[in-house]
């Protein structure tokens, strides 16, 4: 038979190999000599004992999967525990957990409109935002980054439902959104706020409760956020929280809940036992902050150019998509393991190294990290 249907692919790989746009997937052994750089381990929570320990005995007690959707067998007791410590800790009034962070988006981006809401989208929102605002159908302007103006001018014109989304914290460069001014905007044309919170939660506000806490936007009425329990929390899924109609609203709306497989036991385990540690040990998320601050100060005394941190990543630009390809792969021949951000990933064209500033960094690594990176960087 022949294979004909599929010679676009092969022009379409040599477009990325000629770009240096090719990416591959490089398994990790369970023990790396790297230092870790890459992750989104922001809090150095996926190996902790108490964190795996819970994980494990999730396990056992639970089973390896949460054997179907949360609304036939996908919900276990951990899920609800889950649910309420973490809207407690967040200060909104409820929460509902998925299997993902995409989905939590997908879910609260999609259920919360329909093809009569304008839905506005800040130009940095990450990838899972985009597709819930294409998924739902809802007539979507997107506006300049982190602009509240903007947002307030493409809320005048409408009359009926709106809903503005955007990242806390932007993935790509790490800086943190303008949410009190956003919600400001909002609220003078009678629209909702959705704030994907990722990047934010365990980082930023008091005890790392997040940049929407922070904001003091936590359990307004008009507010929603979404968050990942694979970031700072060291596990697996996402949460959407938010007023209790809005989550029951999903539980009854939402396709990517409704028709997914709950998320396994083990993972609520494991987010709920480093959630309980991070409400112990709130130095954490100063930590993290700290970590991301030195980082940005010696890179760029060094002469490398940097975009200061709101939260735990540092961006660091270079020169060419090949380059910053060559520049991590040196990172790592050295030792450490880096982000590396190309086109089409960032918005903007400009290829980065992308850092993530652990608050389990102790300090001999902060200088291992900082030599690396300085020693390794492209000429120009």
């Amino acid at each position: 038979m022949s294979g004909a249907a599929f010679d676009w692919i092969d022009a379409a790989h040599d477009h990325r190999r000629r770009a240096g746009l090719v990416r591959t997937l490089r398994p990790r052994p369970a023990a790396s000599p790297l230092l870790d750089l890459a992750g989104n381990d922001y809090l150095g929570l996926a190996r902790h004992p108490e964190v795996t320990d819970a994980a494990a005995r999730a396990a056992r007690q639970w089973g390896a999967g949460a054997t179907g959707s949360r609304l036939v067998t996908g919900s276990t007791e951990l899920h609800a525990q889950l649910e309420a410590e973490l809207a407690a800790f967040c200060g909104f009034e409820a929460a509902l957990v998925l299997s993902s962070g995409y989905a939590a988006n997908l879910a609260a981006v999609t259920a919360l409109t329909d093809r009569t809401t304008l839905l506005v989208s800040d130009a940095g929102n990450h990838a899972s935002l985009i597709d819930g605002c294409r998924l739902s159908r809802a007539r979507t302007e997107v506006t300049p980054h982190a602009d509240p103006d903007a947002v307030r001018a493409a809320l005048a014109g409408h009359e009926g439902r709106a809903l503005a989304v955007t990242d806390s914290v932007f993935s790509v460069d790490g800086d943190a959104a303008p949410l009190g001014a956003l919600a400001a905007a909002c609220r003078a044309h009678g629209a909702a706020l959705l704030v994907d919170d990722a990047h934010g939660l365990g980082v930023l506000g008091d005890g790392g409760r997040g940049a929407v806490a922070a904001a003091g936007l936590a359990g307004d009425a008009d507010v929603v956020t979404t968050v990942t329990l694979s970031k700072a929390l060291g596990s697996q899924g996402g949460a959407v929280l938010g007023p209790a109609r809005v989550i029951e609203h999903l539980v009854n709306t939402a396709r990517s809940f409704i028709f997914d497989t709950g998320l396994a036991p083990a993972a609520a385990g494991g987010a709920l036992a480093a959630l309980r540690l991070l409400r112990r040990e709130p130095q954490r998320a100063r930590r993290a902050r700290e970590v991301a601050a030195a980082l940005h100060t010696r890179l760029t005394a060094a002469g490398l150019s940097a975009v200061r941190p709101d939260a735990a990543v540092v961006s660091v630009q270079a020169p060419s998509p090949q380059q910053a390809v060559r520049w991590a792969a040196d990172c790592r021949e050295a030792g450490l393991a880096v982000g590396c951000f190309r086109p089409p990933s960032v918005p903007d064209g400009i290829s980065r190294l992308r850092l993530t500033a652990r608050g389990d960094l102790t300090d001999d690594q902060l200088d291992t990290a900082v030599g690396v990176i300085i020693a390794t960087a492209p000429a120009g």
